[in-house]
């Protein structure tokens, strides 16, 4: 575990000074997961390290085919299953695996592999994403724009909710008897429209509650992410 540990602190400082030096745009980093994985609570601890930096935008998307084997994820939606899948088709994967790491929606890599997720990270910070995207929140709404960029093609607009950490003791299945922590859980995942970069963006969604906002423009087919901006 303090090798797991000093691995993610390097790769926390080295994505930090990469961000400082390059394109001042976040990177974006799925993880699904599932509580009954007993390969996953690495990958989860590395997700909330990751996660505590201004230019990573950290979601865990709970999956649910792991609730057969004794123990049902609280967080697990049957969309984010789907999301996976869709992505496993977009990069030709043949299966679906948990711990998952889908970074910028453009690369994946297994989860739990400290060196390989700072190299993937690494490099997406240094390539940075083609739209600014900004968010500003009144009272009961929501304002996002973007300016007009060409040749984005057809695009969805994402809006994301997630809480930001939760211990869960767990008595069945492959983590039986632990108590583990969870950071980033996505709560919230809705298609709010589309875009296609012809013209500014600019819209107004209704929300309320206080957890932190992420609106994503992500090329429709699960394709790469071309903007994401975070309100905390």
């Amino acid at each position: 575990m303090n090798r797991l540990l000093a691995f993610v602190t390097a790769l926390v400082l080295s994505v930090q000074a990469t961000a400082s030096s390059a394109q001042d745009t976040p990177v974006v980093v799925e993880l699904f997961t599932s509580q009954g994985c007993s390969s996953c609570p690495p990958a989860d601890e590395m997700l909330a390290r990751l996660g505590t930096r201004d230019n990573i935008i950290a979601l865990a998307l709970h999956v649910d085919y792991w609730d057969y084997i004794g123990w049902k994820d609280q967080f697990a939606h049957a969309a984010f299953t789907k999301r996976q899948k869709g992505y496993a088709q977009s990069f030709g994967n043949r299966s679906i695996y948990t711990p998952q790491m889908v970074v910028n929606g453009a690369h994946d890599v297994v989860g739990n592999r400290p060196m390989d997720v700072t190299d993937l990270v690494q490099a997406q910070a240094e390539k940075g994403l083609p739209v600014p995207l900004k968010l500003a929140r009144t009272e009961g709404s929501l304002a996002i724009s973007a300016p007009a960029s060409t040749g984005l093609g057809d695009a969805d607009v994402i809006l994301v909710r997630y809480a930001p950490s939760e211990s869960v003791s767990i008595p069945l299945g492959e983590n039986a008897g632990k108590k583990l922590t969870y950071s980033h859980i996505v709560t919230e995942w809705s298609d709010i429209g589309d875009w296609n970069g012809r013209a500014p963006l600019s819209a107004k969604v209704p929300v309320s509650g206080a957890s932190p906002i992420v609106v994503l423009i992500q090329r429709k087919g699960y394709g790469p992410i071309l903007a994401a901006a975070r309100l905390r």
